[in-house]
């Protein structure tokens, strides 16, 4: 029975990506039966993706007080969780940090924000640091995640030199009012509609753990698929104290690893990349996910929290050549 499910999963995922009847039946797979479910996409992405992985390097260039309730975040002004504040950082210091990215092997470096959206004198600040790490490192793909865009800002940052934009949805869209009330997902999708039509790549995808179900995780991936993403972050719900999800159970390493599986059958032609959480929850099956269909990782740290030394992600990265 499990070798029909995954031999109409691979039809499918070859075809444009499993259909979202197909993926709730192998979410159904437990146990032993998840590592073939791997296999397989892992088997897809060879077929789909380019073989290399996609080593993207984060600096959170605005901290703290976002206006938003995003019950996730230690950086909203809603909670009582601890978080460095500091306002937008100075053109050189984000170029300090796009040097260590491009030294240290990354191919892409992303300014991120908090907040909903910049002001006008936060936003000039952070095309001009665009302009200048595209003058200083013309090898480093250079992405952003503002916020919320309209089409003149979506413009001005491409002409500056962004070509991937990120703006996750971050869970099911009919699952996101249990995650933030403050504004609509439907906002969350108009910008990433904006980042399209303005001609840049879309990073798109969200958290797992915030207690919703298979068919939520199933229904995130559709609308990312939908959306049109290039490039989808998993991230695995680190739940800070001080945020409502402060007292989730952590989700277990194999759970995690099917739904990268899930996550690659349903956009098999996307970067499908290993974000926050990853260190903390997959532990020493990290390798095992870009095992089961990831092609890209967040390495040099995350937003508010620190991530595993680079020279353990690169080893990472070297020893599992083989399977990308």
């Amino acid at each position: 029975m499990i070798w029909r499910l995954l031999e109409k999963a691979e039809a499918e995922a070859l075809d444009g990506g499993v259909s979202t009847e197909t993926a709730k039946r192998l979410a159904t797979l437990e146990g032993a039966d998840i590592v073939p479910l791997c296999g397989l996409a892992a088997r897809v992405r060879a077929g789909t993706r380019p073989k290399a992985a996609d080593l993207c390097w984060l600096i959170n260039a605005k901290s703290g007080r976002c206006s938003e309730d995003c019950a996730f975040c230690a950086q909203s002004a809603h909670h009582t969780a601890d978080c460095r504040e500091y306002p937008m950082l100075e053109t050189d210091e984000v170029l300090e940090a796009a040097a260590a990215a491009a030294d240290a092997g990354a191919d892409r470096f992303c300014i991120v924000t908090s907040g909903r959206s910049p002001n006008e004198t936060e936003f000039e600040r952070a095309l001009e640091a665009t302009r200048a790490i595209r003058r200083e490192h013309p090898r480093l793909a250079l992405d952003a995640s503002l916020g919320e865009l309209d089409a003149d800002r979506a413009a001005a940052l491409r002409e500056a030199g962004v070509t991937r934009y990120n703006h996750n949805i971050e869970t099911a869209p009919t699952w996101y009012s249990n995650v933030c009330t403050t504004h609509p997902v439907e906002a969350r999708m108009k910008t990433c509609r904006v980042v399209k039509e303005a001609g840049m790549e879309l990073c798109c995808g969200g958290i797992i753990g915030m207690g919703e179900g298979w068919n939520e995780r199933i229904e995130m991936a559709a609308a990312a698929r939908g959306l049109g993403a290039d490039c989808v972050p998993i991230n695995v719900l680190i739940a800070h104290p001080g945020t409502p999800l402060q007292d989730r159970e952590p989700l277990r390493a194999a759970e995690i690893l099917k739904a990268v599986a899930l996550f690659r059958l349903m956009l098999p032609e996307a970067v499908l990349k290993m974000a926050g959480g990853r260190e903390r929850h997959l532990r020493d099956f990290q390798g095992m996910a870009l095992a089961a269909g990831a092609d890209g990782i967040i390495i040099g740290g995350y937003l508010t929290v620190g991530g595993r030394s680079l020279d353990d992600d690169l080893e990472m990265i070297r020893d599992a050549k083989g399977l990308l």
